[in-house]
């Protein structure tokens, strides 16, 4: 088992893109959401990975993932999760020794881009970029799970302003 903690930051200007190593076209599917875990399948261009992951303890959660084939992957995003979709563009990141990724997100979250950084604990010092704006690691709001349903809620793409406010009206 993993524990991972990680935190996320909204992202204040285009300089990260200067300092991006790579990247690579996610696409994540949520299959289900229960007890304050999840189980999410995501696929990249060449793997894929069914993950659980479990409540969260303050910044951090238990971690299992699992290379599946891709195969796989593609029939569980259409038969298990075909509404329940994110896609995304991940750009890796070096930061003063870590790895931020930043997500430039697709489709019906056009617009949105999150910093992530994961950390070896919650009290690791951590210095932040110039470039990664607020942060948002405990703001309900930015998990995934939590854009996907406030984006079938309203039946339209969602700007930031969106997710700031949490309830926007529908179509």
């Amino acid at each position: 088992m993993r524990f991972e903690v990680e935190r996320k930051f909204l992202v204040a200007s285009d300089d990260w893109r200067r300092a991006a190593t790579g990247r690579r076209r996610l696409r994540d599917g949520l299959i289900v959401q229960a007890g304050g875990g999840k189980v999410r399948v995501r696929l990249d261009e060449t793997r894929a990975w069914l993950t659980v992951k479990g409540p969260r303890d303050g910044l951090g959660r238990a971690e299992f993932e699992y290379e599946i084939p891709p195969s796989d992957a593609e029939a569980m995003m259409e038969a298990v999760c075909p509404g329940d979709q994110i896609q995304k563009v991940r750009h890796s990141v070096p930061h003063a020794g870590l790895v931020w990724e930043v997500d430039v997100f697709e489709g019906d979250l056009a617009g949105l881009i999150l910093a992530e950084v994961e950390v070896a604990h919650e009290t690791q010092p951590l210095l932040v970029p110039g470039w990664a704006g607020p942060e948002v690691s405990a703001d309900p709001r930015f998990r995934q799970s939590a854009l996907l349903r406030l984006r079938a809620e309203t039946g339209r793409p969602l700007t930031l302003d969106d997710v700031l406010a949490g309830t926007p009206t529908k179509a």
